[in-house]
């Protein structure tokens, strides 16, 4: 049976809402819209009122679409205001096995034990090293005995009074909140293949006016940093040095941009403030200011890459997307600056439909959303909603209890209980004791009765 799914990616420079259907491991896409974002500054909202405008109009074109749409969506928010922690966490197992309950007790410490600000709310917890007893880098936990557990984790939390208005903005355009998935880690599902995970990898989503960093290694993200610059400071950059307006400006961006050796061919361009008055501008006057911003965009970017102290960890490299990335030649220059680490431009893998527009760089944010909601989130995850996740099936019960398993009483009623696998020797014992005591007051009373009568 196939289950709906609605993402909605809420960038600085456009809106991206897609709606598709999942069936076991495949999505498929059935309707997408895009509106120019509106009231949102560098990744956080400045006017509610105008983000859920925009937000309507993306809908509305991909409900026209697709014909139907889920009222449960999953949203992404900017790195802008986010800040993270690694925690590590410690738990003993009386059953000696490990079992679904026992993961997510440790992960829960682990949260507990990191030193979060009262203004901060956690999105993800992100278990990337497991410790069973003296044995490190457990890959999976799961089913082994063991006295003890420990995990250590990323944490990624943002301002609450961020996510607040981020939720405002949904919630007024008719939209409940399924999810919320940090951009960058979503753009990270929707590039990487396996390899690179388990190689080690760090995507940058270059998008409009932000850029999102996150370093996967292993089993999950291990570093996230965020960047308020993006492509739009060109087209800001060529307005102010050709003295044409920022229209113009993106044309010829997107006509003429390109990293690679420079052309002295003379183009025409209106000049700001009087657009009847054309003067000339070389293109490699076009092409130094694009190099100098470019640059120093990727060389702020490799220095954080240095800050996180995991370069090492990185055998796949460097992972370019985003909308930025259909720049020509900006492959080879981010190749220099990041010391000819390997490099490659990633689009967001393909999905069922005939959607083309959604196979380009600038979607990579909005595919990786969908793909969390058909399962597509790390091994193990404590969500935005404190319930934990699992790779293979959510854990969907309350605060991230495990599923419950059906019984039948004595007295025919259905009865649902949690259970993990070191509790169903107990849990069998306990329904045994249940029955034989039951058993002993029917005895009791008829023996009562036959005293009386």
């Amino acid at each position: 049976m196939s289950r709906p799914l609605l993402a909605i990616d809420i960038g600085s420079t456009k809106i991206s809402v897609v709606i598709a259907e999942a069936k076991d491991d495949t999505i498929h896409v059935i309707g997408s819209g895009v509106a120019k974002s509106q009231g949102v500054r560098k990744g956080t909202i400045t006017n509610i009122e105008l983000t859920t405008r925009s937000i309507r109009q993306a809908l509305a074109d991909a409900k026209r679409v697709a014909g139907t749409v889920t009222n449960r969506a999953i949203i992404s928010i900017s790195g802008a205001y986010t800040r993270s922690v690694n925690s590590s966490g410690i738990v003993n197992i009386p059953q000696k096995e490990v079992g679904l309950n026992e993961i997510r007790r440790v992960m829960e410490t682990a949260r507990y034990n990191a030193n979060i600000p009262n203004e901060y709310e956690v999105l993800h917890v992100l278990p990337y090293n497991f410790k069973v007893d003296d044995q490190e880098f457990i890959e999976d936990p799961y089913g082994m005995n063991a006295s003890r557990l420990e995990v250590d984790t990323h944490i990624i939390t943002t301002q609450k009074s961020n996510l607040s208005n981020l939720k405002k903005a949904v919630k007024s355009a008719g939209i409940e909140i399924e999810n919320v998935v940090l951009a960058g880690y979503a753009s990270a599902i929707a590039v990487l293949d396996d390899d690179e995970k388990e190689l080690g990898a760090c995507v940058i989503d270059m998008g409009g006016s932000t850029c999102e960093l996150v370093i996967h290694s292993g089993n999950s993200i291990r570093y996230n940093s965020f960047l308020a610059v993006g492509s739009n400071h060109i087209t800001n950059d060529l307005s102010m040095a050709l003295h044409t307006p920022l229209g113009v400006a993106e044309k010829i961006k997107l006509e003429y941009g390109s990293l690679r050796a420079p052309s002295n061919d003379l183009i025409e361009i209106p000049v700001i403030g009087d657009e009847n008055e054309n003067h000339e501008i070389s293109l490699e006057i076009v092409y130094n200011v694009i190099q100098a911003r470019v640059q120093e965009t990727l060389m702020i970017l490799a220095k954080e890459l240095q800050k996180s102290n995991l370069r090492d960890q990185i055998g796949a490299g460097i992972v370019l997307t985003g909308g930025m990335t259909k720049l020509d030649g900006i492959r080879d220059l981010a190749m220099a600056i990041f010391d000819n680490m390997p490099v490659r431009i990633a689009k967001p893998r393909k999905v069922e439909g005939d959607f083309a527009p959604l196979d380009d760089p600038a979607q990579s944010t909005v595919m990786g959303l969908l793909e969390y909601g058909a399962g597509g989130f790390t091994q193990y995850e404590i969500d935005s909603n404190r319930q934990m996740l699992h790779k293979k099936e959510p854990i969907t019960a309350d605060e991230g209890e495990l599923p419950t398993v059906s019984t039948t009483s004595e007295h025919g009623d259905e009865k649902k209980e949690p259970l993990s696998n070191g509790d169903v020797k107990q849990t069998l014992a306990d329904v045994v004791e249940k029955r034989e005591s039951f058993g002993e007051k029917i005895k009791k009373m008829w023996h009562w009765m036959t005293q009386i009568f």
